[in-house]
């Protein structure tokens, strides 16, 4: 593709973790093409989130619930082509490359329709996969090789991301009402993960939590739901002072204020921790049924601590075994790699 791009549609759907992997791809169209339209097909839980991507243009957001009964396919389906079809588009680049995403890349106008190079479900027969150079290394270089593949430079891996005021206000806001401030040093503790087996034990935080208030650098945990509620709970019950405690209390943009500001984040291989990654901050991922060569925090790979396990990167989301598979990363061990950080 020579002329510039005038309309562009990425389809990343899912999960957060996976949607930030996929933010530099709209920062190498624009910074290729400046005056392109870029249109990003996202379902509700990470809007939040690509609403601060100044790079996007237009948002539709795919309500995937709504679309598994009859009753809301038939409602819905029509008014979603609709949206989708508003544009004629220059290229489709499908970031999912799963069935849901490619029937959206189906229904889209376009005659450019491209994938990553791990597509799956009969997802290639809608899209072409990208087989670049990148092929086995990061799974943002893997995003990065769709969009060099339209005649993009990416002259520079950017998360393009961009924090509203009020909502730096609120985070600093509810910061305080907690009992913390953003002129004190303090890091954050991502304790859950959508895989139970990515998740570092309870009493591992704790015992963390206390090493870091010894070095007069105050714990902040973070997350959302019921499960990441309770593991605070229990990490509170386990430390000598209670980390300050965010879990439910911040949406994608306040959390992304208060990540901006922390001297390090650490947890497994999650959303908030790719986030961390992105902005730049000092991140260390605790890692086991996911390897670092592909889902590490992306351009601090040397930060990753991979379980010692020959069954490690079994990309399966429990255990087969029944082990915990954190277990083995100490804290003593995460300490150290915390101390060597430059």
């Amino acid at each position: 593709m020579e002329r510039e791009r005038r309309n562009i549609l990425i389809v990343k759907l899912s999960a957060i973790g996976d949607v930030i992997h996929a933010l530099p791809v709209s920062y190498a169209i624009k910074e290729t093409f400046p005056n392109a339209h870029i249109t990003w097909v996202v379902e509700p839980p990470s809007f939040d989130l690509l609403s601060m991507n100044p790079c996007v243009d237009r948002i539709i957001l795919f309500q995937k619930k709504e679309f598994k009964s009859f009753r809301g396919f038939a409602k819905r389906f029509f008014p979603f082509k609709h949206e989708l079809q508003q544009e004629r588009y220059d290229a489709v680049l499908d970031l999912q490359g799963l069935f849901k995403s490619a029937a959206i890349a189906f229904f889209a106008r376009s005659n450019i329709k491209l994938g990553m190079c791990n597509m799956r479900e009969m997802s290639d027969r809608v899209s072409k996969p990208v087989v670049g150079k990148n092929f086995n290394g990061h799974i943002v270089e893997r995003y990065l090789d769709t969009a060099r593949a339209i005649g993009c430079r990416v002259d520079e891996v950017k998360f393009p991301i961009e924090v509203p005021d009020d909502e730096a206000r609120k985070a600093q806001a509810i910061f305080e009402h907690e009992g913390a401030r953003f002129d004190n040093p303090y890091v954050v503790f991502a304790i859950g993960a959508n895989w139970v087996n990515k998740r570092w034990s309870e009493e591992n935080f704790a015992e963390l939590a206390d090493w870091f208030y010894g070095l007069n650098v105050i714990p902040v945990m973070v997350g959302a739901g019921v499960v990441d509620a309770q593991r605070a709970q229990a990490i509170a019950k386990q430390t000598e002072i209670p980390p300050v405690n965010l879990v439910d209390k911040t949406n994608w943009k306040q959390l992304a204020h208060i990540i901006k500001n922390a001297r390090l984040v650490l947890g497994g291989d999650t959303g908030v921790v790719h986030l961390a990654a992105g902005l730049g901050v000092r991140t260390v991922m605790l890692m086991g049924p996911t390897d670092a060569n592909r889902n590490g925090p992306y351009g601090q790979i040397k930060n990753a601590i991979e379980v010692d396990r020959t069954c490690k990167f079994c990309w399966k989301r429990v255990c087969p075994k029944g082990d915990d598979c954190l277990e083995r990363i100490t804290v003593k061990q995460v300490e150290r790699k915390i101390l060597s950080l430059k």
